[in-house]
């Protein structure tokens, strides 16, 4: 299976798409903004609110809406990290010693949030869920920094190995080695892609995350609350840190400084794969390029089609996700249970796609077509298990009901990936009139000029493809030819824009 990484650089956002044998699977998009409370960044916080009948608090870490706090996310070390971070903020010339800090009470897994925090303590927080709809984030206490093949967690206890890892020689081996090189007051997690590594590279990376964490203190020791303290690594790199396997065969990026900083993580954390990173140079978008703006387009719509006829309806509320399979008018057999039972067995492959795509989470439920045999709901149960262990996020999937309904959970830390695909006309507004057809070229030369006296020639205008094709027509006749004479403009093909939705670019 081939593999590529799509890296989209705009000045507002940063679009991510992963494809495997060139189909899209995953799309991220990442704000260029300060107000990024993305999962992993760690915040020196302040309780506003305890809610003993949630046995929560709120805690104010700068976004709009206060961010929420459960008594078990608290964790059992918690009180040994107060003291420690009592102790840093209190003693800024100095970085306190871990193994020196004395081990408090454990926080039990039945108590009381009120006895542990009241409202105005200063904490030492971590995005565990971003913001999504209208609630604010949601926090743990529990510290974590991740690397590519292991966690790092201060104060914890032991060392824990991925249950994915199924040699058990392998598992020994890797508990083994972290317990001989961590240093006392750590705890570690050993992710699934450790399995095989050498002691020298899983030493590095354990160096670096400490490193990490103790730059995290030096850090919060000139901050006051309510300040981000430490911030996790781009979507971009996040993702590559998470993916990255000997499938990959490329990363495309379009920025000349993202494609420096994803060489050097790649040059830090996998050498040999250095030189997959590809710097894209094309005059067409990335997207367009690759045949992303396509797929989005076709797969993210309310409506979604799959092989023989068949499409799923794909519809939000507030509460869960619903999806409904449809078999078309199309049959493939003539008998009722075998079609129905193939349609949804085409469904299942597009269902699990699209919870990927989408990064669907939370409830989900599929409302397939009606199959009276035992045997075929139980081999669709069965298929949609197989498909979904290739889910990289914590899922639940339980067999259909009496009413043909398939129940599927699956982990929320983002808000679901939507893409606008219908447009609407950039002239009327929806209204149903537009102006003449003929007069829209004479309205992009008054663009053009407009343009041109504001910042002089090397733009790029992006046109609808129809667009496109008829100012380019005709080469040295063709309308494209004249404002390139003329105003030292070129003409870029952009499926992403509606039909007389015009882009000025300044040239790379």
């Amino acid at each position: 299976m081939k593999s590529e990484l799509i890296v989209d650089v705009q000045p507002t956002e940063i679009a991510i798409a992963l494809t495997e044998d060139d189909r899209l699977q995953e799309v991220a998009r990442e704000k260029c903004d300060q107000d990024n409370f993305a999962v992993g960044n760690i915040y020196y916080g302040r309780v506003k609110k305890v809610m003993p009948a949630l046995n929560a608090v709120f805690v104010d870490v700068g976004h709009e809406k206060e961010a929420f706090l459960h008594y078990l996310d608290l964790g059992s070390q918690f009180r040994t990290l107060q003291t420690y971070v009592t102790k840093a903020v209190s003693d800024k010339r100095r970085m306190p010693v871990m193994t020196k800090t004395p081990r408090q009470p454990e926080v039990g897994k039945e108590g009381q949030i009120a006895d542990v925090l009241k409202v105005g303590d200063p904490i030492l927080v971590q995005v565990s869920k971003e913001p999504i709809n209208t609630k604010g984030p949601r926090l743990t206490a529990e510290i974590s920094i991740a690397g590519r093949n292991i966690v790092l967690i201060p104060f914890a206890d032991g060392v824990m190995v991925s249950q994915k890892i199924k040699r058990e020689a392998e598992r020994q081996r890797l508990k083994q080695l972290m317990l001989s090189i961590k240093p006392a007051g750590f705890g570690i997690i050993v992710r699934t892609v450790a399995e095989d590594k050498r002691a020298a590279e899983l030493d590095n990376e354990l160096r670096l995350l400490i490193e990490r964490w103790e730059q995290t203190i030096v850090t919060l020791q000139d901050k006051e609350p309510v300040s981000l303290v430490s911030e996790e690594m781009g979507r971009t790199l996040g993702i590559i840190r998470d993916v990255l396997s000997p499938d990959f065969t490329s990363i495309q990026v379009n920025d000349k400084a993202m494609y420096e900083e994803v060489r050097a993580y790649l040059q830090l954390i996998a050498p040999e794969s250095a030189k997959i990173v590809k710097y894209y140079k094309g005059e067409q978008p990335i997207f367009d390029h690759f045949d992303i703006t396509r797929q989005m387009k076709t797969g993210l719509g309310r409506t979604v089609g799959f092989k023989h006829g068949g499409y799923l309806i794909i519809d939000k509320t507030e509460a869960l996700f619903s999806i409904d399979v449809n078999s078309g008018s199309k049959k493939i057999y003539e008998d009722q249970e075998q079609n129905a039972f193939q349609f949804n067995m085409l469904a299942a492959d597009e269902l699990v796609h699209q919870l990927r795509l989408r990064d669907i989470g939370g409830i989900i439920i599929v409302d397939f077509i009606d199959m009276d045999s035992k045997e075929h709901q139980q081999q669709l149960y069965d298929y949609v298990r197989k498909l979904m262990e290739r889910d990289r996020a914590k899922h639940n999937v339980l067999p259909l009901s009496k009413f043909g309904l398939m129940q599927i959970t699956r982990q929320r830390v983002r808000p679901a990936v939507e893409v606008q695909v219908e447009e609407v006309c950039p002239t009327c507004g929806g209204k149903g009139k537009i102006q003449p057809s003929i007069l829209f070229t004479d309205t992009i030369a008054e663009q053009i000029e407009q343009e041109y006296d504001r910042h002089g020639r090397g733009l790029q205008l992006h046109l609808h493809p129809f667009i496109y094709a008829y100012v380019t027509r005709g080469w040295w006749r063709s309308l494209a030819f004249q404002w390139r004479c003329k105003y030292g403009i070129k003409v870029v093909e952009n499926q992403s824009l509606g039909m007389l939705e015009t882009r000025f670019i300044a040239e790379k």
